[in-house]
């Protein structure tokens, strides 16, 4: 599930790309693909690490990856990199779960090279509100979310360290139901019927890919979509 545009970006053979908080390895498999850049998967989680390293594996006896990559276990509010080392940094669905965003914003922009971009997304604001509204265990869960941001927090938390919104983008729509039904259906959601049925639908459509549904969520992304999408320039010092 690809969360970030990167036909926006223009990336160029030879640049080094972070990607924080890679989970599994969704960005990270996608960037490997461009010939001749270096992607850096890095996460806190050690089986998160695992299951990056697996999908990657798996990724390359399918069709072998243009461009290097490594994992290294990290945490964004200490990241292990010297000042102004990549050339793009990724982080897609990472801040919501940090109380200190201040300090990770900062860490942000202090590994990324001046004039290059930082992709961040977090959780929309509405579905994101509608889920808390609905469902206590939601809203509580341990290493969930800290907090719900609306657009203008955002980009005020990032332009306050450094950084200038070029772009933004919404995704993920057809996801936002399932969310919904999720919480309306409790902690054993996905024993119910209507939310099994809901997943099965998103997998074939990651699968397949079919027009129909990645034309209707194209369309629903900016009023339903799950995620906001912010691409941003760190200014020139």
């Amino acid at each position: 599930m690809i969360t970030v545009d990167f036909r926006r970006l223009n990336i160029a053979p030879g640049d080094r790309i972070l990607d924080i908080g890679c989970g599994n390895g969704r960005h990270v498999a996608a960037l490997a693909r461009r010939r001749n850049v270096f992607v850096c998967g890095a996460d806190r989680c050690g089986e998160d690490l695992i299951g990056c390293r697996d999908r990657m594996a798996v990724e390359n006896r399918t069709a072998p990856v243009e461009g290097r990559w490594g994992l290294i276990r990290a945490d964004l509010l200490n990241l292990p990199f010297d000042d102004h080392t990549f050339d793009l940094v990724v982080c897609a669905e990472v801040l919501e779960h940090i109380k200190d965003h201040r300090k990770a914003a900062a860490e942000l922009s202090r590994v990324l090279k001046p004039g290059k971009s930082l992709v961040v997304s977090v959780p929309r604001f509405f579905p994101e509100r509608f889920c808390w509204a609905l469902s206590e265990s939601y809203r509580s869960a341990s290493g969930g979310h800290v907090r719900i941001y609306r657009e203008v927090e955002l980009c005020r938390l990032l332009v306050g360290r450094g950084f200038r919104l070029w772009g933004r983008g919404y995704a993920h729509a057809l996801h936002t139901p399932y969310w919904w039904l999720k919480c309306l259906a409790g902690p054993d959601s996905d024993k119910a019927s209507p939310v099994a049925l809901y997943h099965r639908l998103l997998v074939w459509d990651m699968m397949k890919k079919p027009w129909i549904t990645q034309t209707l969520e194209r369309l629903l992304n900016p009023v339903l979509g799950k995620s906001v999408v912010f691409y941003l320039r760190k200014e020139q010092t």
